[in-house]
């Protein structure tokens, strides 16, 4: 089992106040037009931290007005590139000043660990931030040389109205790769924080208007997915709407996009991303890096490598040392500096990953390690290895989302790389070997979005991200996020007696 940490910590961190629970329209903080409400839980004890404004279709259509008409009317994509690229550097120092009390709301709204989030999360959204800023005045189009007597050239243009539909694993993160690149395009947008965690989302919208993001650019409704997002996927009014999520679920934004004004869509879907580690890798950085891939944000993250790949020459070696290195491996309170995977988000994920543990070892997977809950209070799992895996028990196929792997062995680079592709999902993938033609090989012939070598979650926001087959279409991060709130128009006039075309 590995060692653990009481839910409730000695840590000295104030947990934040909660300042903002109301929606965020053009502007202003507004209850919601029915007057509802919900609650948002605290993943370390099950308790209810605030309630929270319940948005609805009503509200949706408000947000969506103000952020029309700001596209329409406004300042925002009218000003320069390089003006829009000030506010987002003002918004970003805002979050840096703010960073200590972002990162605790997500931990005690989403689980995630404290130290992590003030060190890594909250610094690198506003990083984001200030990427997209650097790029928001080197939107270019391009000269055409015509065939005719025709000057043509391109533009390259704001959507218009977007909407965001994010995530609870990586509340901070998710909510500016979506919005950073649409800001600095020139859009106005309607942002939906998932109903588990939607407290930062909502201090992210204070911290815009701050900065002087104009009213109406930036608007936060808080809700459910099935009435407050499908009211955003399905509206007549905003141009193109981002999702990450599952599959299931992009499924439907795709067909209330393709039933309403056909707007464009983006989704980051499901993954089930191999880890193939090769006979000539060393064995303890393997082990340390299979455990980080599948227990890093406690397995709640779509590239998680959760079905692990060893060649049979060193599979005894891996077992063994896996095993040792999962059982120190603390779990915890997020505020406690000790803890490396804090609480699953809410009940609903806790019971499914327990409900597919068991699954496993009904189906005849042998368990190595983990596979129980921890503590008496909150939503904490042990982590869990598999061994004696089948490529088609549904531990193998399904995305679990949670701290679940499964290990497996080959024989050959060839049955390596039939097994890695035999998934419905093509997210990611992870490659371990000293062999640099290995190497060359699998990576080609994994069918995947990103391929690690050597290492795993190699993210940078230079490097864009996104899915292949059922894992969805449309990047994060990179300028291809940018590209993607951009449109293409191609203006021609003709030319008479010019020497040349």
């Amino acid at each position: 089992m590995a060692d653990h940490i009481n839910g409730n910590s000695d840590s000295p961190v104030k947990l934040p106040t909660i300042k903002f629970t109301r929606l965020f329209i053009n502007g202003e903080f507004v209850d919601s037009v029915s007057g509802k409400t919900f609650e948002t839980i605290d993943p370390r004890t099950g308790e209810v931290i605030a309630r929270v404004a319940e948005g609805d279709k009503e509200d949706v259509d408000l947000a969506v007005r103000a952020a029309r008409q700001a596209f329409d009317d406004g300042p925002w994509p009218r000003m320069s590139g390089a003006a829009r690229g000030r506010i987002m550097i003002k918004y970003a120092d805002l979050i840096d000043e703010h960073k200590e009390e972002l990162a605790a709301l997500d931990a005690i709204d989403a689980g995630k660990l404290f130290n992590q989030g003030k060190a890594l999360d909250i610094p690198g959204v506003a990083n984001l931030l200030r990427y997209y800023a650097g790029a928001a005045d080197k939107i270019h189009g391009e000269t055409l040389k015509m065939s005719r007597e025709l000057q043509g050239y391109t533009l390259r243009e704001p959507i218009g109205v977007s909407g965001h539909i994010i995530p609870w694993n990586f509340p901070s993160s998710m909510f500016f790769m979506m919005s950073a690149p649409a800001l600095a395009a020139g859009c106005t947008m309607i942002v939906k924080p998932a109903e588990q965690t939607p407290l930062s989302a909502l201090f992210y919208a204070d911290l815009a208007y701050k900065a002087g993001v104009p009213a109406g650019v930036l608007n936060v409704i808080t809700g459910y997915g099935p009435t407050a997002g499908a009211a955003i996927a399905s509206h007549m009014d905003v141009d193109k709407v981002c999702f990450t999520g599952s599959t299931e679920v992009g499924r439907k934004i795709m067909q209330a996009a393709a039933t309403s004004n056909l707007k464009q869509v983006s989704l980051e879907l499901g993954g089930k991303s191999p880890l193939l580690i090769f006979d000539d890798a060393d064995v303890d950085k393997a082990a340390d890096l299979a455990l980080l891939g599948i227990l890093y944000n406690k397995g709640e993250i779509c590239v998680a490598s959760s079905r692990v790949f060893v060649q049979e020459g060193i599979y005894d070696e891996f077992v063994k040392k896996l095993k040792e290195k999962a059982k120190d491996w603390v779990v915890g309170d997020p505020f406690d500096p000790r803890s490396r995977q804090g609480p699953q988000v809410d009940k609903q994920q806790f019971d499914k990953i327990l409900s597919y543990i068991e699954h496993g070892k009904r189906e005849g997977a042998t368990l190595l390690t983990g596979g129980k809950p921890i503590g008496k209070t909150g939503y904490f799992i042990e982590p869990t290895v598999f061994t004696d895996v089948k490529e088609d028990m549904m531990i193998a196929t399904d995305e679990i989302f949670g701290p679940v792997m499964s290990l497996m062995k080959f024989k050959t680079i060839e049955e390596a790389i039939k097994k890695a592709n035999n998934t419905k999902y093509g997210l990611a993938a992870g490659i371990i070997t000293k062999n640099l033609d290995v190497a060359n090989t699998v990576s080609r012939s994994i069918r995947a979005g990103t391929i690690w070598i050597n290492c795993y979650f190699g993210f940078d926001r230079d490097c864009s991200y996104g899915g292949y087959k059922m894992s969805g279409f449309g990047r994060h991060l990179g300028l291809e996020a940018l590209h993607k709130f951009l449109q293409v128009k191609s203006v021609v006039t003709p030319i008479y007696n010019s020497p040349w075309l």
